[in-house]
């Protein structure tokens, strides 16, 4: 991107009193992955409590804080001084004082960093609101530095300047080194993070990795459908800019830029973070319902565009109200919800199914209908094998809807489509109807009624076994927990011992405060649900608590086939801590397992690396709590590995050996005096989904220290990649049976492949990061008279070579990190392509490490030319690129 350097202020305060020490406050970030130093940045981390003025300019802040002059009591009003030492207007009579007291302070400042520049933030939060205060500040600051500057025996200068002022300073100081050049200070580097931080005492910031999951796992939906989004745009733009039409989706630019700019916004430290007001809250949610609502419209235009290329109109907006999307929001504070298929009617209904992957993905669909008596065709017409099972509602007990899940195994192109036929398959001779799950019940009260038309037997064997082609699962048949997972390709047994349990918490928004240990809240006899069939198998299970309502409820689910889906067990935690029952409470699944992990740990940082974390018996139990924004696993010394990659963010801790506990939710009274002035007491219904993959080296471990990084397998990035990239499914209006039928075999070519032929050349370490339109909004008007540009940002994933080269399944590799660009390209017409930075802002890149700059080429899928590409593994790299216009 570009940037050189950067400036924290939250660290651990003992991290900060170790590097003060040495005077290493200023060092080189240094990325674990990066043995060729090439990412390296320069790092300044502030010394003190905090950024306000009373902690920047030294080490008293009872002095500094004499020097906000904001704080004097004819101005501040409830912004005093704590320390009851006014601050006063700087005068003739008093600047020699004033400013020998301020300079004391920077010179004791000045000992914690080697060089001889320094820095001196000067603002707050919520300051600057007026032109009084600013001109307040500015005036009396510069009768000080005047002062200082024009006494040398003070051997000082003092400037007002911009963090780029202070670093150039800076790097000339250290460049010309003064009189003597070994004189000039030489900065250490350091890698790692600095997470968990604390403030004080034992006041860790580990709260918030969890606070208002409801709209962390909306931020990972907006992202998610962001990013489909503009695929989408780009593939319409190219099909309907090649037959010369623009107002779609062009017509669509204003709202695309909208959903960027929300999304960017919930990532504010006070956003995404849920530390905000409960009605800062709202207006955040607010936003990014409004900006869901706006894309999956705009998708579903996209759709009926690109499915129905050849027909009169397909790019005018107008006339693209053939699809809508499956799941929809009618407000902020709720879950989606699935639409249903009227199957019971005779209408036959049409399902299309985008991946918006580089890959191929095969997965088993779920689709409500309103009979039990629905079957399946492909585009050919031809059956589909599938099963039904009734559909309960989400909620702390269960209640059939009288709807049913409809599933099938499908497969889905690179980038692509594929659809299906919904139909009932009463006197149908088309399709064979969908099988009947078979329902089986454990401790089942007495009101407990069988869904119609399904089977349910009453159980009471010891333990509950689930199955596929790949694991089997065995439950507790009276709690309803997980106890085991068998893998069928060795035979080997992973203890997988799941809990449920609740800290009682004095913490707030952002603290975690726990008293004492988590506690389990499940009790035997829990209500079991066991859905057995071809397609999915699943324990549901309302856990027995001691509570009026449970505040959880877990399904677990196993998919049939041979892909990356089959592979891993999906676990989904329905969880309401909605009432005062629930108050300074704090929700975790915990697993206990056999893999000897010894206190450590690995968790992700932002989906894009992993980092070794290690349990501390000498901090408490708050500061061994780690945020996991997608991804944590343990591994053995003999390289067995269990994984959990999550759907949203969420905290992660391993407090004893094999351990592994996720936070769900928390419910807080008490504010905790870091700024939000209140507790957490607006939760929603919230859906965590945890998919666990248990995995076994095929070779010997990496070699290295056991503090050395760990990357996840080929596999893992594909099931994390198939998690927060879901597919998306678009239902069409109702049609009778002939027209679909009709339809289908003359648009069939156009759903049987993917859209772009280069998709399906992707090996799977290379992942499509985004493909996005560049400034969508200068092109809403003449747009015919410009060429649309388009952003390509691509990453190669890094891998553990130890585990599975084939991903799980065939899957090949980039060899050498290199490719062709053309191969990429192939297929679209396009020009001139070059090398970006990766914010599309800069392609002057010779000063940003990049080896040299690509030639404007004009690239078309005929003339191949070649394009070499160098992609080392975790290395991003951006391309630039228009669409050429052609009739």
């Amino acid at each position: 991107m570009g940037f050189k350097n950067m400036l924290i202020q939250r660290a651990h305060y003992e991290v900060k009193k170790a590097l003060a020490l040495e005077q290493n406050l200023e060092f080189i970030w240094r990325q674990s992955w990066d043995s060729e130093n090439s990412s390296d940045i320069f790092c300044h981390m502030m010394p003190f409590y905090s950024y306000d003025v009373p902690h920047t300019c030294g080490p008293e802040p009872a002095v500094c804080c004499q020097f906000d002059f904001w704080r004097m009591p004819r101005y501040g009003g409830a912004l005093r001084c704590p320390w009851h030492l006014d601050p006063v207007e700087t005068a003739p009579d008093n600047v020699q004082e004033r400013a020998t007291k301020l300079l004391d302070q920077y010179r004791k400042k000045s000992t914690l960093y080697k060089s001889n520049t320094l820095l001196v933030p000067l603002g707050d939060d919520f300051r600057y609101t007026s032109l009084e205060e600013a001109e307040l500040q500015f005036r009396n600051y510069q009768a000080l530095f005047d002062y200082i500057n024009s006494h040398p025996e003070l051997k000082a200068q003092v400037h007002f300047g911009t963090l780029e002022d202070y670093f150039s300073s800076l790097r000339d100081e250290v460049e010309s080194g003064g009189d003597n050049r070994h004189d000039a200070p030489k900065f250490p580097s350091l890698s790692g993070d600095f997470f968990t931080y604390a403030d004080r005492v034992q006041d860790y910031w580990s709260g918030y990795y969890v606070s208002r999951p409801f709209y962390k796992a909306i931020d990972r939906v907006l992202e998610e459908s962001l990013r489909a989004a503009e695929i989408l745009f780009f593939l319409a733009q190219a099909y309907c800019q090649a037959n010369d039409y623009h107002s779609f989706p062009l017509s669509f630019g204003k709202e695309l830029v909208n959903a960027r700019r929300n999304l960017a916004l919930f990532q504010h430290h006070d956003g995404v973070t849920g530390t905000a007001k409960d009605h800062v809250v709202v207006d955040y949610g607010t936003r990014m319902h409004n900006s869901l609502s706006e894309l999956q419209s705009f998708m579903a235009a996209s759709v009926g565009a690109l499915l129905n290329k050849d027909s009169p109109g397909v790019c005018d907006a107008d006339q693209l109200s053939f699809f809508q999307p499956e799941q929809s929001r009618t407000s902020h504070d709720i879950l989606a919800l699935k639409k249903f298929v009227d199957v019971a009617s005779g209408n036959t209904i049409q399902v299309v199914l985008f991946n918006p992957l580089e890959e191929t993905v095969e997965q088993v669909i779920t689709i409500l209908v309103n009979s039990s008596a629905a079957c399946l065709v492909d585009s050919n017409w031809a059956s589909v094998s599938s099963q039904v099972s009734p559909d309960w509602t989400q909620g702390t007990s269960y209640l059939v809807t009288g709807r049913h899940r409809l599933q099938w195994q499908a497969s889905i192109p690179p980038l692509g489509f594929q659809t299906y036929f919904i139909l009932s398959s009463k006197d149908n001779a088309y399709c064979n109807q969908a099988v009947l799950s078979k329902l089986k019940i454990y401790n089942a009260d007495k009101d407990f009624i069988c869904p119609p038309p399904y089977k349910c037997s009453l159980e009471t064997v010891e333990t509950i076994r689930i199955n596929n082609e790949h694991l089997t699962l065995s439950f507790a048949s009276r709690s309803g927990m997980l106890q085991d997972l068998k893998s069928h390709k060795d035979g080997s047994h992973t203890n997988l011992v799941e809990d449920l349990c609740l800290y009682s918490s004095r913490g707030g928004a952002y603290l975690f405060l726990p008293q004492g240990q988590a506690t389990s809240i499940v009790d035997a006899d829990g209500l079991i649900l066991v859905t057995e069939g071809p397609m999915m198998q699943e324990v549901s299970t309302i856990p027995n608590t001691a509570f009026d309502h449970t505040p959880v409820i877990r399904s677990a689910r196993l998919f049939a086939g041979n892909s990356v889906q089959s592979l891993i067990l999906e676990m989904e935690y329905h969880v309401e801590l909605l009432d005062s029952t629930f108050n300074n409470k704090e929700i975790i699944t915990r697993f206990k397992t056999d893999i000897n992990s010894g206190k450590v740990f690995y968790s992700d940082l932002n989906g894009f690396q992993t980092i070794r974390r290690e349990t501390y018996d000498k901090i408490p139990l708050q500061g061994n709590y780690y945020p996991m924004p997608s991804l944590a696993f343990l591994q053995d010394p003999e390289g067995r590995r269990f994984s959990v990659h999550s759907r949203q963010a969420v905290g992660v801790a391993s407090l004893n050996n094999g351990f592994l506990e996720m936070m769900l939710d928390r419910r807080l009274t008490r504010d905790d005096d870091r700024g939000l002035g209140q507790g957490v007491l607006d939760n929603h219904p919230t859906n965590v989904v945890f998919h666990l993959l248990v995995e076994s080296n095929i070779s010997s471990l990496l070699t290295g220290s056991s503090s050395a990084p760990r990357l996840p397998s080929l596999l893992s990035h594909r099931v994390g990649s198939q998690l927060n990239y879901p597919l998306h499914a678009f239902l069409r209006k109702p049609k009778h049976l002939p027209d679909a039928q009709a339809e289908a075999k003359s648009l069939m070519p156009k759903w049987k492949v993917g859209l772009v032929p280069w998709a399906s050349t992707f090996p799977c370490d290379l992942h499509l990061v985004s493909l996005k339109i560049l400034r969508p909004l200068q092109f809403l008007n003449a747009a015919t008279s410009k060429e649309l540009q388009f952003g390509l940002l691509l990453q190669r994933r890094g891998w553990d070579p130890s585990y599975c080269k084939k991903g799980g399944t065939d899957c090949r590799t980039l060899a050498n990190g290199s490719f062709d660009l053309s191969d990429v390209l192939t297929g679209l017409t396009t020009s001139q392509i070059r090398k970006s930075s990766l914010t599309f802002l800069h392609e002057d890149l010779q000063v940003r490490g990049y080896i040299e700059q690509l030639h404007r080429k004009q690239i078309t899928g005929v003339s191949k030319r070649k394009i070499p590409i160098d992609l080392k593994p975790m290395e991003i790299q951006a391309f630039k690129f228009a669409l050429k216009h052609v009739r």
